[in-house]
């Protein structure tokens, strides 16, 4: 499966204009014959928005998720693409996948970061639900989740060939560190392809790291954005290239297992 993804800078609070890029993209993607198109953590609504997540929020059966699926449907591709869901009374930071024909999963953070997320969102439990997509088993996590190795190594023990992170990375050391060195070893440990696609630019609260990675089981990387600006990224996902990468480094199994 070829793979894209969007380094984005979204309009904080702008939901149409944040749709109509994404759709834009997947225009573009699906003329590159991309068969999945992976924006960032809350690329829908911006991070930054806030005090106006609970004004955007959207029900997973809502308009935000119906727009993603026709914009999925209407392109021929399949769509991560990160939201606040409304819950009732509880928003979560959430994260869907839809190929406009039926297949769909929905990811909730489960470790939110800071005051800022916590002020705003409700954690989920950590999930480990599989969704095949173009023959690629896939797992989500969002953001501050893939900085917790068990969480990937969760999704690797699953079956998940590729792992997709939508995320908000900020700018500073520890961005890069996480951005140009933690993707990679997360890739490498568990033998599964990681693509953490992250916001560029800056709003009113936060300014964004860039530094978008597709890393490969390996440890290299097949895509990468630069700390600047929006990039369309593309990567083939085919877990049987690295065969050998997976019989030299055996680590799922040689877990010991009590």
């Amino acid at each position: 499966m070829k793979l894209a993804a969007l380094q984005m800078q979204a309009v904080c609070g702008d939901v149409e204009a944040n749709l109509t890029r994404i759709e834009d993209a997947a225009r573009k993607a699906a003329a590159n014959d991309a068969g999945m198109l992976v924006v960032p953590e809350l690329a829908v609504v911006g991070y930054g928005a806030g005090k106006a997540f609970r004004r955007l929020a959207s029900e997973a059966s809502g308009e935000i998720p119906d727009r993603l699926d026709a914009i999925a449907r209407e392109n021929g591709i399949a769509i991560v693409a990160g939201f606040a869901e409304r819950v009732a009374g509880t928003i979560y930071n959430s994260a869907l996948l839809t190929d406009g024909r039926g297949t769909t999963a929905l990811y909730r953070k489960s470790h939110l970061y800071g005051d800022y997320e916590r002020t705003w969102f409700k954690p989920d439990l950590p999930s480990s639900q599989i969704t095949s997509v173009n023959g690629i088993k896939l797992g989500m996590l969002i953001c501050y989740d893939v900085e917790f190795p068990e969480n990937v190594r969760r999704l690797a023990q699953a079956g998940a060939d590729l792992i997709v992170v939508p995320t908000a990375l900020p700018r500073g050391h520890s961005g890069t560190m996480i951005a140009e060195h933690m993707i990679r070893v997360r890739a490498f440990e568990n033998q599964v392809f990681v693509a953490y696609i992250n916001h560029c630019g800056a709003d009113d609260t936060f300014a964004y790291a860039g530094l978008s990675q597709i890393a490969a089981p390996d440890g290299n990387l097949l895509a990468e954005a630069p700390a600047e600006g929006e990039k369309l990224l593309f990567a083939t996902i085919r877990p049987q290239d690295f065969a050998r990468s997976r019989a030299e480094n055996t680590y799922l199994a040689d877990l010991v297992r009590n």
